[in-house]
């Protein structure tokens, strides 16, 4: 057997193993925050030219109402005669969690109104309305 003491060969391959570990690693990730962060029914949020950021009582409470009038209470249809119970016992599972309502921007104004009506028979000190907001005049032109 000979040796090649003196090579000047160098394999130069990437390791691809640590690659794909991490790849995966980022891959799981992804398929568990995504999901977190899409709370509560689908809705067409209404187009907004100020939003502020909800500052306070940490995981808000999701209020949906569909393009239909049905109200959610995070992914649960609730019904309306039903809602106040439903959102106060939601409350009594998180206590000082803030209500975030996202309205349907086709929404009948009748149905949301009948909502709101139903949420203020909880007390809640307040209410945030979801909104998309707009990004520059030329958006607030367009949108009209």
């Amino acid at each position: 057997m000979s040796m090649d003491v003196g090579s000047k060969n160098v394999k130069s391959d990437i390791n691809v193993t640590p690659l794909v570990d991490v790849v995966l690693v980022l891959l799981i990730i992804f398929m568990v925050i995504t999901p977190l962060l899409q709370r509560g029914k689908p809705v067409t949020l209404p187009d907004a030219k100020v939003v502020s950021e909800l500052k306070s009582g940490g995981d808000p409470i999701i209020l949906s109402v569909t393009r239909d009038g049905k109200a959610w209470i995070e992914k649960a249809e609730v019904k309306k005669e039903d809602l106040a119970a439903a959102l106060e016992a939601e409350m009594a599972k998180l206590p000082g969690a803030p209500i975030m309502f996202k309205g349907d921007k086709e929404t009948d104004y009748k149905a949301i109104r009948e909502i709101i009506l139903e949420v203020t028979k909880t007390h809640v000190m307040g209410v945030s309305l979801a909104a998309t907001q707009l990004r520059d005049a030329a958006d607030v032109k367009g949108a009209k």
